[in-house]
């Protein structure tokens, strides 16, 4: 499949490029250029052997061609637990509501709940997630029967999964299909016993391979590991060899400088949430710091059962607003710095190098804005308005791995939100009679 978008304006992301006027060419799941009008003849004088002919022709209307956004860290299936469990305490919430419900899904509910959530991860412009949660097999599935990009992180805990699972997802899914692969990890510090974590740490080494976990969410969690090993759960976790290979950490509220050498030193990424920790009373983690010594930042959503939706567009917004409260200064965290940690920094996050940003030869991973509403008129600083001002109702097309997954409130990816609206409804049906 050869698709060609012209009279566009594309934001390639790549480092010191601007908005340029231009085309970009796609050919099955590669991007085969990009670049401005007036060079296109210089790549068919550079490329003769290359095809004129295209399977469909898309006129952008001066509209926006970007990066889809990198969803950093999700719990997709938890679609089921949407607004079941608001306005309590996290121990409440999870003890109470969270834990018996997810006790009674099977791996199908979670393929099918799971797919819920890809129609929303696509009508919002998201084009990878990095996922964990119970059933990898059937998440996989669901990803690739949908055509998302996922990248599954381990889940372990004292109470489901186990090591050997880790390890068998990660030889499997890495190799399986193009659209899954496989990070080690874990769910929590306080969720695993020590003999756990150092069976995890073993595998890290083994594969020579970074881990990636939920780390230092809340002040409770963070006391804790105190309590236990004398250290910040960022301490612990590299005392045992956890980050020998990097890897990063989901949330990140509760840090200090000690925690700032790590990440920094183990070349880590911080993955932040800031609707869940706000939704949840978490805290405010100390963005401006980790900016401050160069350890890259990426964005997620969290689960839609704390978040609730999986919208990038409010995470982006938040994550500046939030900085600048916890800074009280109205310049902390500048917007493109948060559009680049909701694309490039989330790929390369999930290592998903070849989709970070649009260039011949990468991943055909890409949305398309639309600049003719309200919301995004004037035009003065693109992408600034995209993290200030912009919405789900500006992404006109996403398409991943050269496929166009959504396009003006239609999707394409094997099943109808009508039949995926009722087998979420069955599940919860069903469920609700079983507690």
């Amino acid at each position: 499949m050869r698709i060609r978008f012209f009279n566009a304006k594309i934001l390639s992301m790549k480092e010191g490029c601007d908005i340029f006027e231009g085309e970009l060419w796609t050919s099955n799941d590669k991007i085969i250029y990009c670049d401005k009008t007036d060079k296109i003849e210089d790549y068919y004088r550079d490329n003769p052997e290359s095809m004129l002919v295209f399977d469909r022709e898309i006129d952008c209307h001066g509209n926006l061609l970007m990066p889809g956004f990198k969803n950093a860290h999700t719990h997709s299936a938890m679609t089921l637990l949407r607004s079941r469990a608001d306005d309590m305490p996290l121990s409440d919430w999870l003890n109470k509501q969270i834990f018996p419900v997810e006790a009674k899904l099977s791996a199908e509910d979670i393929y099918y709940l799971t797919q819920l959530a890809i129609l929303e991860y696509l009508d919002g412009g998201v084009t990878s997630i990095f996922d964990m949660y119970l059933t990898p097999m059937s998440i996989a599935d669901a990803c690739r029967d949908a055509g998302m990009r996922c990248v599954q992180v381990g889940a372990v805990n004292n109470f489901s999964q186990s090591v050997e699972l880790v390890e068998e997802c990660y030889n499997t899914l890495n190799h399986r299909d193009k659209f899954n692969s496989y990070i080690l990890g874990f769910h929590a510090e306080y969720t695993c016993s020590k003999e756990l974590l150092e069976s995890v740490a073993g595998l890290a080494n083994k594969y020579k391979a970074p881990v990636f976990t939920h780390i230092s969410e809340t002040a409770g969690e963070v006391a804790g590991c105190r309590e236990r090993y004398g250290m910040s759960p960022v301490e612990f976790l590299d005392s045992l060899g956890m980050f020998n290979y990097g890897g990063g950490g989901y949330h990140l509220v509760h840090t200090d400088e000690k925690d700032w050498d790590i990440l920094k030193k183990r070349g880590m990424y911080v993955v932040t949430n800031p609707g869940s920790n706000t939704k949840l009373a978490s805290g405010i983690a100390p963005i401006n710091e980790y900016l401050k010594r160069d350890i890259p930042v990426a964005i997620g959503t969290d689960g839609p059962a704390s978040n609730n939706c999986l919208n990038m567009f409010r995470e982006m917004f938040l994550v500046t607003g939030l900085a600048k409260l916890r800074e009280n200064d109205a310049a902390s965290v500048d917007a493109t710095e948060v559009l680049k940690m909701a694309t490039v920094n989330g790929a390369r996050a999930m290592g998903l190098n070849d989709c970070d940003v649009l260039e011949e030869g990468k991943q055909a991973d890409l949305i398309l804005i639309d600049l003719g509403q309200p919301n995004m008129q004037p035009i003065n600083n693109i992408q600034k308005n995209l993290v200030y001002s912009g919405s789900n109702s500006n992404v006109k097309l996403t398409m991943i791995a050269g496929e166009i997954r959504y396009e003006d409130g239609k999707y394409n990816i094997g099943i109808s939100p009508e039949e995926l609206f009722a087998k979420a409804n069955e599940i919860k049906a069903r469920i609700d009679k079983e507690l």
